[in-house]
């Protein structure tokens, strides 16, 4: 019975999502997946990195249930029917850092790394290309694997991988980065330290491979656990697979890079409501853009902003939607009226994908189709609300085909670390072609 409900749940969000969709020019299509954890938004947290993935025709996701075991899935693109795998392996989920994360290399064999809050290293791959069947828990290089927070994966062109993780503490860590060559299914670490607080503070970052392959990342400066403690915008670029960095203007790191030698291209305030780990990606010609959100000078209101740039000077646009105003303090998850945003760039076209109470916590989307006369255009892409979710999206199927599948879960997070009373809810991929 339990079941039955679920599917006409879904089927009423369906029906909503495809006749509100008419205003935002192409269809959307939701598809149902499983029933997930929702006590909180480990499963929708904005800095997976993947929360779904695509390799080939083939869709991989993998989310928490209710009995706080890791799930894996996966479908044809085209097809509405998942094949589910409850993998042995779970997490302290209870804290909303400890979020999945999975990405396919290029030989088709999955990597997931999974809860990570300052502790070991969970990291596994599939048997097989293709395999939801995985292997015993791996150590990568056996360096820096103890202290762990934020993993995230990110494809090379060449089939390669890369995964980025805090080494360290809120306020007092360190940005690593290991690469995994698909030839010789071995893992080794490029960079032990690329970003020094120097034990005064951490990076908060986040990045983007362009369709080159060139290495763009982006961070805010975290002075101690205090999210209001959050300032500035730095920039660092590689060409080589992450061997060597330089700053936008072709000058070279000398690494590690630290608050003195970093380039800044916003300089914004502590105490600014800035937030940290947001979203970074590249136009088609290789032209980074950064979205997040600040309080600017003067405004009670924080405003969602996007940094790119633009003839080899940085430009900030200021979106200016925002009509509801909130202040950040404290560590932990924080229950932010508004989500933190995905970027998606095509052609001087923006795309912010967000979550904004004033709008009834639905999944939303502003649309710029002149980044010159930063006029946005605002769709909500459901009709129902979802809570506490973050947008986490499909890169890959983004990079290969300009079509963007969400990972979309009613969740409901409770302020610091805390969890709520919300049952399971419905895992879901929403598709939409923004463009």
């Amino acid at each position: 019975m339990a079941q039955k409900y679920f599917y006409i749940h879904l089927l009423f969000l369906c029906i909503a999502a495809g006749s509100n969709a008419q205003k935002a020019d192409h269809a959307v299509v939701i598809t149902p997946v499983g029933n997930g954890w929702a006590n909180n938004s480990v499963n929708t947290v904005v800095f997976r990195k993947n929360s779904l993935v695509s390799y080939r025709d083939t869709q991989f996701i993998a989310y928490y249930n209710a009995d706080k075991k890791l799930v894996l899935g996966k479908r044809s693109i085209n097809s509405s029917t998942w094949q589910l795998v409850t993998t042995p392996y779970s997490g302290n989920i209870s804290d909303a850092h400890n979020s999945i994360s999975i990405m396919v290399d290029g030989d088709g064999y999955l990597h997931l790394a999974w809860d990570h809050h300052n502790n070991p290293l969970h990291y596994a791959k599939s048997i097989a290309p293709g395999s939801l069947q995985l292997t015993e828990q791996l150590p990568m290089t056996g360096l820096n694997e103890t202290k762990l927070t934020y993993p995230e994966f990110y494809t090379l062109p060449n089939g390669n991988l890369l995964f980025f993780y805090r080494n360290g503490a809120s306020g007092n860590g360190n940005l690593v980065i290991n690469r995994y060559d698909a030839k010789t299914k071995t893992w080794t670490q490029l960079q032990q330290n690329l970003i020094d607080g120097e034990g005064k503070r951490n990076a908060y970052w986040q990045a983007g491979v362009d369709t080159k392959g060139h290495i763009h990342l982006s961070w805010v400066w975290r002075e101690s656990p205090d999210v209001a403690s959050n300032h500035d915008l730095c920039y660092a670029r590689s060409d080589d697979e992450g061997k060597t960095w330089h700053k936008s203007g072709g000058e070279k790191y000398h690494l590690p890079i630290t608050a003195k030698t970093a380039e800044y291209i916003a300089t914004i305030p502590q105490g600014s409501e800035l937030i940290n780990q947001t979203a970074m990606t590249a136009d088609e010609t290789g032209a980074p853009f950064i979205a997040t959100w600040y309080k600017e000078a003067g405004d009670s209101i924080p405003q969602y902003h996007v940094v790119y740039r633009h003839n080899n000077q940085w430009k900030i646009l200021n979106a200016g939607f925002n009509t509801q105003p909130f202040s950040l303090s404290g560590g932990g998850t924080k229950r932010i009226p508004i989500s933190r945003p995905q970027v998606l760039v095509w052609k001087n076209k923006v795309v912010v994908i967000f979550r904004d109470e004033a709008r009834d916590s639905k999944v939303s989307a502003a649309v710029c189709n002149n980044i010159a006369n930063n006029k946005w255009k605002l769709f909500d892409l459901t009709e129902a609300a979802v809570g506490s979710w973050e947008p986490s999206f499909d890169t890959e199927l983004w990079r290969t085909k300009r079509v963007l599948h969400l990972f979309v879960q009613k969740t409901e997070q409770a302020d610091g670390e805390g969890t709520t009373a919300m049952p399971p809810q419905p895992v879901m991929v929403l598709q939409w072609k923004p463009f």
